[in-house]
């Protein structure tokens, strides 16, 4: 079984990648393999609602000049998805939603039915704004939403300081557990019968 998580921030290893990585680790700690993909820093188009993509037929948005394709390509071969963003002006990062509305509406055969789950990372405040407008595209594609013990958002400024956030990364951990429980059931192998869980570890930002 395989998770493909895309990391929707321009920064290569910054607070985005920082969580996603957690979940990976544990993912993998799962027996479950895993690989990141970045979105990167290269302009990205928007949906234009032209229906190509449905009268071609083949799985991809007419636009092939950014990501989009070479990302959704992966689709067919992953078993569940996470998909991690900054936090900009209370929002997801324009461009992932460009993407995710794309992939969607040109290859959802390859989405449909596949667990899913969405990571929101901010430096104060947005967060949960963020993850909720993540989670309204994958409501219409009957995609399992795998959630943790809290809202899958984590707290990080400067590159890497997200794995400051205890909780924030406690949040990744439980998520991937949940992840890899539901991936095991839907596939019939042998697992417990609730997900393995940590002792809550909470934390606040008052220093």
């Amino acid at each position: 079984m395989k998770v493909l998580l895309i990391n929707g921030s321009a920064h290569k290893e910054g607070n985005t990648f920082t969580a996603l990585s957690e979940v990976a680790r544990t993912l993998q700690a799962d027996g479950i393999e895993t690989e990141i993909v970045q979105l990167g820093n290269k302009p990205v188009r928007g949906c234009i609602a032209c229906g190509g993509c449905k009268r071609n037929g083949d799985g991809r948005c007419v636009f092939d000049d950014d990501v989009c394709n070479s990302i959704s390509a992966k689709a067919e071969s992953a078993d569940a998805f996470v998909f991690g963003s900054p936090v900009y002006y209370g929002q997801p990062n324009g461009a992932l939603l460009a993407v995710v509305q794309r992939m969607l509406m040109s290859n959802n055969q390859n989405f449909k039915y596949k667990p899913v789950a969405n990571v929101a990372v901010c430096r104060r405040g947005g967060a949960t704004a963020s993850f909720q407008t993540m989670n309204m595209a994958f409501n219409m594609l009957s995609m399992p939403q795998v959630t943790s013990q809290y809202w899958n958002i984590a707290y990080g400024q400067k590159p890497g300081e997200a794995a400051q956030d205890g909780e924030g990364m406690q949040t990744m951990r439980v998520l991937a557990h949940n992840m890899s429980w539901m991936l095991k059931k839907m596939h019939g192998v042998p697992t417990t019968d609730k997900p393995e869980g940590e002792e809550w570890a909470p934390m606040n930002f008052i220093r």
